[in-house]
């Protein structure tokens, strides 16, 4: 009986501490309850029902309700919100992170950020969660960014519609939404606000965008998921496309494309770039190379480039004559009769 009173208690899998004791639980009681029947304890206060199969949600709602003021923000808003980060493992949310208009005192795996104000218009309820909109979510993750990538990489997968895990979602956001939630004078906005001209919603993975970053550095600029056509007029998208060099550049890894399946696709759209007009060489990488050897990748794709180039133009260039003592007599010769010719035409016309 009591067993079921407590599930009953339950919500959405969670039972808090107060809500057993106002029904009248006795405090030994509920001890003697959870611990025998093996309830597992989310945090100070809060208790998952047996067998339910706790992650950082239910850690974030379990908070939520201790502490109905507080918002889901930075990374943990990312991740409900299925927004890449530059390291994003959405199952490994170690750190849970809130905003509050007051600075509160962080807990264990707790972070809070302390803001000037919070308005009902800068948060939504997104997966049973009270989040940051994507446009504060975006400005939150900008500002606190420690480099350009960190930065880039989650701006870039919210301007963008992807496959996450499994999920397709359309973007969640546009620029000028970013760029508004950036013109308060906050720590770290200067920086986020040029950070925010790099962006490119063309992007398809954080991969692709560290990879986009590091070619613009070495001057080459390719046209990002550009539409192409295979003989028999079907559409395919590349990562990146040097047009002129007939150069296409993808980043391999299913990780970053959601599922296996979706990797597998990858493969099957290489063939298939493989027949388009106008391609004429396809570089592959890994997520991996990208992410640990960016420099490498971008020396690749320099002598690529390189190399087609001179594909093109295959002729060697011009070398000049070697001026032999032969020659140099014969313009000595006629520089002579070139003079004696000026001398007799001034003897036949005669001073002026």
């Amino acid at each position: 009986m009591r067993e079921l009173d407590l599930t009953v208690m339950a919500r959405g899998g969670i039972l808090l501490t107060a809500w057993a004791l106002d029904a009248g639980v006795s405090p030994g009681g509920l001890r003697g309850v959870l611990r025998t029947e093996g309830w597992q304890r989310l945090c100070r206060g809060a208790w998952a029902v047996p067998g339910t199969d706790v992650d950082w949600r239910t850690r974030a709602r379990a908070i939520q309700l201790l502490a109905p003021e507080l918002v889901c923000s930075h990374r943990t808003a990312a991740a409900v919100l299925r927004i890449e980060l530059l390291s994003d493992e959405e199952d490994d949310v170690e750190t849970l992170e809130f905003v509050h208009p007051r600075r509160a005192a962080d807990r264990p795996g707790v972070r809070i950020h302390r803001v000037p104000a919070l308005s009902a218009e800068d948060h939504v309820v997104r997966r049973g969660l009270r989040v940051t909109t994507p446009a504060r979510t975006v400005a939150d993750l900008m500002r606190a960014a420690r480099c350009r990538e960190e930065a880039v990489v989650p701006a870039d997968s919210a301007l963008a519609r992807r496959v996450i895990r499994g999920v397709r979602r359309d973007a969640l956001v546009d620029a000028e939404a970013v760029a508004a939630e950036l013109r308060a004078r906050r720590p770290g906005a200067p920086a986020a606000r040029r950070w925010l001209r790099l962006t490119d919603p063309g992007a398809g993975s954080p991969a692709e965008t560290v990879a986009r970053l590091h070619l613009h550095d070495a001057g080459l600029r390719p046209e990002c998921q550009p539409v192409l056509h295979t003989p028999s007029g079907r559409a395919v998208r590349p990562d990146f496309y040097f047009r002129a060099a007939g150069l296409v550049v993808e980043i391999e890894g299913y990780a970053f494309h959601g599922t296996r399946h979706a990797h597998e696709r990858d493969i099957r759209r290489y063939n298939a770039l493989s027949g388009c007009p106008g391609v004429r060489r396809i570089l592959r990488f890994t997520a991996a190379e990208v992410f640990a050897r960016p420099a490498e990748v971008v020396r690749t794709v320099a002598a690529a480039l390189a190399g087609l180039e001179a594909e093109q133009d295959p002729s060697p260039p011009r070398r000049p004559r070697r001026r032999t003592r032969a020659g140099h007599r014969q313009e000595a010769v006629a520089v002579g009769h070139q003079g004696r010719s000026s001398a007799n035409l001034a003897a036949i016309t005669g001073p002026r």
